[in-house]
């Protein structure tokens, strides 16, 4: 076979080799930006999360001075939201462990919640307090402080509010769907099968036993009594009880004063100025990062799922 010299095929094919060389380095170079691109947003990413976890430094105060150590209780209390007692509480200790604390507040916006979750934050307060019985500590009411919420603000040492802050709702609940109507309607028929007489207690899918709606409406009063005395308790002399007052009515921020369930005016920036003494305010609020408020947030959309078709306690 005759060898092919002609000049012009080998600058065709030198040609050729180029151009696969130049985008074979064209490709690597995209290849090497777009890693370099995702190292970066992957290590953007991790900063964010080990932001919302980790206290750079935190504020800094001169040695001696003195600040108001603020705790934020806002939304629904309940064991798997926002507002639970292992972060109030936690957030609490911090608190009052700090040297510079002067003293406490407790800012409270809450409609209420779970009396367990309420009762464990209530008695953590009254710890603290015989444990630092030097750091005050004041509940400033915002919108609203009723139930839960105000289980909890009568631990402390005063209430504030506003004129037209709601107060109040000294009062259990539980509360459930009855769907047996609907199932007749339907033709479904209920086979609840039981190991113990009780144990379909409250079944929202089978009548109403009047045996069991005598005995919830012990416990529900039991507790209405232990929420009671425990606003007895934390508001002492200053109570000033009416027929009304643990009937579950809520009051304005200027009628609670009148009642003696709040003792006065006031904003988280005036009780740290004027009653605490101290105008620099820190929160030590424990807020949730996103991967916490995403599980939680999770597992209690999975529960609620099947707890709101049965009866709950809820003070509210």
């Amino acid at each position: 076979m005759a060898e092919n010299n002609d000049p012009n095929d080998a600058r065709w094919e030198r040609k050729v080799l180029e151009k696969v060389a130049l985008e074979a380095i064209a490709e690597q170079r995209r290849g090497r930006r777009w890693g370099i691109f995702f190292k970066l947003l992957g290590f953007s990413y991790l900063l964010v999360i080990l932001g919302t976890m980790v206290n750079w430094g935190g504020e800094k105060f001169a040695e001696g001075q003195k600040i108001t150590a603020l705790v934020s209780l806002a939304g629904v209390i309940q064991a798997k939201g926002d507002v639970n007692a292992e972060n109030v509480v936690s957030a609490l200790q911090d608190a009052f462990d700090d040297k510079h604390t002067a003293g406490v507040i407790l800012r409270i916006n809450s409609p209420g919640g779970s009396p367990v979750q309420a009762g464990m934050i209530n008695d953590e307060i009254r710890r603290l307090r015989a444990l630092h019985p030097a750091i005050p500590i004041h509940v400033v009411i915002e919108d609203v402080c009723a139930s839960g919420g105000y289980y909890i603000a009568v631990a402390a040492d005063k209430i504030f509010v506003d004129k037209a802050s709601i107060v109040g709702s000294i009062g259990v609940l539980m509360d459930g769907f009855g769907f047996t109507g609907t199932m007749d309607k339907l033709g479904v028929e209920r086979r609840l099968l039981t190991a113990g007489g009780n144990k379909g207690f409250l079944d929202p899918f089978s009548p109403q036993n009047e045996r069991h709606k005598a005995h919830a409406q012990l416990m529900l009063d039991e507790i209405h009594q232990q929420f009671i005395e425990v606003v007895r308790k934390g508001r002492g002399k200053r109570l000033k009880e009416t027929p009304e007052m643990f009937s579950g009515l809520m009051w304005s921020g200027a009628k609670s004063i009148e009642m003696g369930l709040a003792d006065g005016y006031g904003t988280v920036e005036s009780v740290a100025r004027d009653v605490i003494k101290a105008e620099d305010v820190r929160d030590f609020t424990v807020k949730p990062n996103f991967a916490e408020k995403f599980a939680q947030k999770f597992g209690a959309d999975m529960a609620e799922g099947v707890v709101n078709a049965f009866a709950r306690i809820t003070l509210r």
